[in-house]
């Protein structure tokens, strides 16, 4: 059974037969990715490791930023789960932050591609980006209990403290594991105060 994430797009709702064809052009893109890196990467070169045609592609993503986007957008949906109601405030924060650093880690070159991407202005990504900031934020506000339209300053800093560390992290100053630890560490020293 396919998740909901995998049944849109940013640009329509996809029948079944839509949904597999992108699946198969965001797994190739890590592929290509892997071996090319995000300068060899290309929406083309992709297609044709999927067994997609070029044309068929570009219904789906507009730019190579947009499938990587995409490609983080699915990691991200499905790999950072609902914060445990039963832990303390601190335990679900570490435990969102902990999740979101490690969407990418151990995944090669998708890391700094994803930071590169989401820096983009295609419309299609900037799209994605508040998709994927409104996930987050959504989670972090469930795990402090406090309304997402009107977070106050702790998950404002909480926000700015996870994408300065994923940013530093795609630049490859530190690993992902590693970015993940000092995520965990600064939101303790935050939610100490």
């Amino acid at each position: 059974m396919s998740s909901p994430v995998s049944q849109e797009s940013t640009r329509r709702r996809l029948t079944q037969q839509q949904a597999e064809t992108v699946a198969r052009l965001t797994d190739a893109a890590v592929d290509v990715l892997n071996a090319e890196g995000f300068d060899g990467l290309t929406v083309r070169s992709v297609a044709k490791l999927a067994g997609v045609a070029p044309a068929t592609a570009y219904t789906y993503f507009s730019s190579k930023s947009h499938l990587v986007a995409e490609v983080f957008w699915r990691r991200l949906s499905a790999g950072v789960s609902e914060p445990d109601p039963s832990a303390t405030p601190a335990e679900r924060v570490a435990q969102v932050l902990r999740e979101v650093a490690l969407v990418v880690a151990g995944e090669g070159q998708l890391g700094g591609a994803v930071t590169v991407a989401l820096l983009g202005t295609d419309p299609d990504v900037e799209h994605l980006r508040v998709r994927i900031g409104v996930f987050i934020r959504r989670r972090l506000a469930a795990a402090l209990e406090v309304d997402p339209e009107n977070p106050g300053p702790l998950l404002d800093a909480l926000e700015m403290i996870y994408s300065g560390g994923l940013v530093y992290a795609g630049m490859g100053h530190m690993t992902y594991e590693q970015t993940s630890e000092r995520l965990v560490a600064a939101a303790h020293l935050l939610m100490e105060k």
